[in-house]
This record gives structure tokens, C-alpha cells and sequence, in this order.
């Protein structure tokens, strides 16, 4: 999807047609925020704060993972499901990139099969292009265009590295960490952080010889959660075994998180939660932008340069450099 030459972008007709549900126009406007052109990011801005009012509905769920585990065969095998019951998915796929070319093997929507042949699916694979734990710079904008468009569940899948789990997390309703069974000892994978950021713990492959294993497993998973402070004091996050190559379990893992939908609003954390998100974005955004400014300006790119090979140098300390560097953005 290519965007005009010129700043020529007809705002208010995008927003119309996207509103329409025309998944051109989503496309298009997805395309629009993922650009690094500066006229390009301005008409972003006019397009994501004009069709505010129509987003917030969708449930927006986190899916992380080790490779391999399978998160886009249970992607595939969840959007179905759900699809059949009459919702509208969209998928936010990141895939890993290249640090030093900023290449992207785009290949989700041959892991989605089924999914990716509905009409009533959208499958967005965005390159991670080095920013922070590998989650697109974008993603969070592409939900809001998404659920402006009618989708009512939106799933992000992480690249399951680094500090990806944190801001998915931090973007999306519920977070659902999948794991394997009979993968050695089971809780020496256990990422701690993961998982006390996790709302659900499901373990795949729980089919065929796989099955005893696969509640082994989800033994000692229940076992280390029961010690560890759960994220929220009005939901015990549950483990859960299912399959994706069969589609067993896959209807128990949509009710549980349309259970924690309901405790959470019970509570009013849900709420807080969302409100939360907002403004952690807002502070996300204003880190992008001036960290754009010091790379677009030509005489601050040139100072910072300076900057940077006197710390090399032991020659300034990297406190006084970034107060120097701050100064120059005030």
C-alpha cells in the first residue's frame, strides 16, 4: 500500500470510508502512521484524534510466547472461533526485523491460513525495525484504526523477546502468556516478570500423547503462581491447556478472558487500566518525538556527535551530556 507523493491526504474521507469498514482504507490508514515522513506523521495525527470517538469498544487482547510455542497457529485457530460466533478480528502481528537492514520475513498470513481467507479478519504483520522490545513503534495507533473500523477483538502477538511482553502488556486488556509442556523442567523456563504480568497461562499441544504431559504441566504452573503476587487482586490468573492444531480448549480460553473482562469492570480497575495506558502512550509518543528531533536536526545531530565522542572519551561525564543534550531541546 503506497501513499501519495504530496501532502494531498483528503482526512476526512479516509475517516469515512474507514468508518465504513473498507479494509483499503484501513490499510491505507495504517500505512499512513507507519510512515517516517513528516507530512505523512501530521495527517497521522489529524486522523487518529478524529476517529477517537470511535474507538475503546474492542477487546484487546496480549499474546506472547517463546518460538515456537505456537502463538500464530492459536491465532489462527482463536480469530476462527470467534469469527464463527460473529466478531470481527484483527491481528497485529510483529514480526522480529533485522537490527541492521531493518528487514522483516512478513510471513503471518501463511501461519494464519484460515483466518487470513475471512472477510471478517485483518492481518497486519508490522516490521519491529529495532524499536523497543521489538514491538512496532506503531502498533498502538493500528489498534485504534482497527476498532474504528468495526473490529471488536483485537490480538497483538509479540516476537516473545526482550522487553516486548512489558509494552504489549501495557496496551492491551488481557495478557496471555503461552507455554509448551514437557519441555524439560517446566518451571525453569518461567520467565518471573512474564509471569506476573500474565492474566492467563495456557499451555499448547495438549493433544494426543501430548495430554498428560500438557497437565503436568499446568500443575506447576498453578504451583508457582500460587506464590508469586498476582497482578490484580480481583483476578487469580488460571492456567488452562488447549490445542490449536485441534481447536480443544480454544472456547475455554475466550471465556476466561471475557470472565476477567467482567471482573475487571466490576471492580473499576478496567477502567483505570485504560486510562493508564493513555497517558503511558502520551509519554511514549513525546520520547519518539524528541528523539526524532535530535536525528532530523542537522546542527543538533552534529553537536550530539560531538557529545557522544566526548563521553567515548572519558573526557565528559554521561550525566552532564544528556543535560547537555536536554538543553538543546528546550
Amino acid at each position: 500500500m503506497t501513499l501519495p507523493k504530496r501532502a494531498s491526504l483528503d482526512i476526512k474521507a479516509l475517516a469515512k470510508d474507514l468508518r465504513s469498514g473498507h479494509r483499503a482504507a484501513l490499510a491505507r490508514a495504517i500505512t499512513l502512521v507507519e510512515s517516517r515522513r513528516g507530512d505523512h506523521q501530521a495527517a497521522a495525527r489529524d486522523l487518529v484524534q478524529a476517529l477517537l470517538p470511535d474507538t475503546g469498544k474492542a477487546i484487546r487482547v496480549g499474546i506472547t510466547g517463546s518460538p515456537g510455542v505456537g502463538k500464530s497457529t492459536t491465532i489462527d485457530a482463536l480469530g476462527v472461533f470467534l469469527i464463527e460466533r460473529g466478531h470481527k478480528v484483527a491481528v497485529l502481528a510483529v514480526d522480529p526485523s533485522s537490527a541492521r537492514t531493518g528487514g522483516s520475513i512478513l510471513g503471518d498470513k501463511t501461519r494464519m491460513a484460515r483466518l487470513s481467507a475471512s472477510d471478517r479478519a485483518y492481518i497486519r504483520p508490522s516490521p519491529a525495525a529495532g524499536t523497543l522490545g521489538g514491538v512496532a513503534a506503531k502498533t498502538r495507533e493500528a489498534m485504534l484504526l482497527c476498532e474504528a473500523a468495526g473490529f471488536d477483538v483485537v490480538l497483538v502477538e509479540t516476537v516473545g523477546i526482550g522487553q516486548s511482553e512489558t509494552v504489549v502488556c501495557d496496551m492491551t486488556d488481557f495478557f496471555l502468556a503461552l507455554m509448551l509442556p514437557g519441555a524439560g523442567d517446566e518451571l525453569q523456563g518461567i520467565k518471573k516478570g512474564l509471569v506476573e504480568l500474565a492474566d492467563m497461562i495456557a499451555i499448547n499441544k495438549a493433544d494426543g500423547d501430548n495430554i498428560k504431559r500438557a497437565n503436568l504441566a499446568a500443575a506447576e504452573y498453578r504451583g508457582a503462581l500460587h506464590i508469586l503476587t498476582p497482578r490484580s487482586e480481583h483476578w487469580q490468573p488460571p492456567v488452562e491447556t488447549y490445542s490449536a492444531l485441534t481447536g480443544a480448549g480454544i472456547d475455554t480460553l475466550w471465556r476466561k478472558i471475557l470472565e476477567h473482562r467482567t471482573a475487571m469492570n466490576a471492580s473499576g480497575e478496567f477502567a483505570e487500566r485504560r486510562r493508564e495506558q493513555q497517558v503511558k502512550w502520551m509519554w511514549s509518543m513525546l520520547e519518539q518525538r524528541m528523539m526524532a528531533r535530535l536525528r532530523a536536526d542537522p546542527a543538533i545531530r552534529s553537536k550530539v556527535r560531538k557529545i557522544e565522542a566526548e563521553v567515548a572519551d572519558g573526557r565528559i561525564a554521561p550525566a552532564l551530556a544528556a543535560e547537555q543534550i536536554a538543553d538543546m531541546l528546550a
